[in-house]
């Protein structure tokens, strides 16, 4: 489990928008490690974790995006039924709320990486270093 920086972008909505954004991060030689993607009415919230968040952060304000910086928990785990529960229910139990959390996992894959953003990171990294594991 570790710490990591996590940019938000609030993008417009509309077709090429994520392509210009990975080209963008693939010419710097970023490699995106995780992300998701929502929309709203009027523009879309890519979040992600990449592998250098300082100079994609002074890349995207280059090109005028609005841009957010978060912390989350970067938790490997196993690919199994209940690992997230153990982990929400540890939490739960530490008044940890998880504000959100995203993740994907091939279904041949062992582990998986979890991305979550927490209300109280020393809390949360304290309960689950001690308690559940992803597995």
């Amino acid at each position: 489990m570790e710490l990591a920086t996590q940019l938000a972008l609030f993008l417009d909505n509309k077709p090429g928008t994520l392509a210009r954004v990975c080209e963008a991060l693939a010419e710097a030689k970023i490699n995106i490690l995780a992300f998701s993607m929502s929309d709203t009415v009027d523009h879309t919230v890519l979040r992600m974790v990449v592998s250098d968040p300082r100079a994609a952060l002074a890349l995207f304000e280059e090109r005028g995006a609005l841009v957010l910086e978060n912390e989350v928990l970067l938790l490997e785990g196993d690919n199994k039924p209940g690992s997230l529960a153990r982990i929400a229910s540890a939490l739960a139990d530490a008044e940890v709320n998880i504000e959100y959390v995203y993740s994907a996992t091939s279904p041949r894959s062992k582990n998986g990486l979890l991305v979550m953003r927490v209300s109280n990171y020393k809390k949360a990294m304290k309960v689950l270093n001690s308690g559940p594991k992803a597995g």
